[in-house]
């Protein structure tokens, strides 16, 4: 029996998975260059991945294995702004789990009473571009060398998702708080 794509927030015995994800060459940049071992995967979860007032970082689990995180954080209540990122292991793209982790986070966060949702890829990433245009980001610009990673510093496409924008026609996922 397959089990449905379900967002949740991450949990301290997922420190496993974020040890294994943040060693794959692309994703460590996600991580800032860091390496972790198994505390400091947990202490990561539990200071970066947060699911609060100010952040909600949900795992995306598929098939009961947890493949990825959607986060929408630097929520900023007074302006109804928040950045929104997303990653999944290299196993788990190519099938539209991205697109639709990040319409649910979206919508999440606009059913929190948010307006602007923002986002911004790496110029040389078309794939996360894909994925931010599927899910009804549209582009706005591009930040001239914004990233660095290393001693190479990258441009950034920079996306956002308006609450009074048209809703994509992407189905999203299962989410599940009762884990907080």
């Amino acid at each position: 029996m397959t089990v449905v794509p379900t967002l949740r927030p991450w949990l301290p015995s997922d420190a496993s998975v974020l040890l294994t994800a943040s060693a794959d060459p692309e994703l460590s940049r996600q991580f800032g260059g860091r390496t972790f071992d198994e505390t400091a995967a947990a202490a990561f979860i539990a200071t970066t991945y947060r699911f609060d007032g100010h952040a909600r970082n949900w795992a995306v689990v598929d098939d009961g294995d947890l493949v990825g995180n959607v986060g929408v954080t630097a929520i900023e209540h007074t302006h109804g702004t928040a950045w929104i990122s997303y990653w999944l292991t290299p196993e788990a793209r190519g099938r539209g789990l991205a697109t639709r982790a990040l319409v649910t986070a979206a919508d999440d966060a606009f059913d929190l009473g948010l307006h602007r949702l923002e986002l911004g890829h790496r110029t040389n990433n078309p794939a996360s571009c894909a994925v931010a245009t599927r899910a009804g980001f549209r582009a706005e610009g591009v930040e001239r060398d914004k990233l660095r990673y290393g001693d190479e510093r990258f441009d950034v496409e920079t996306h956002a998702r308006l609450a009074t924008d048209p809703a994509p026609d992407v189905t999203g996922l299962r989410s599940v708080v009762s884990d907080v």
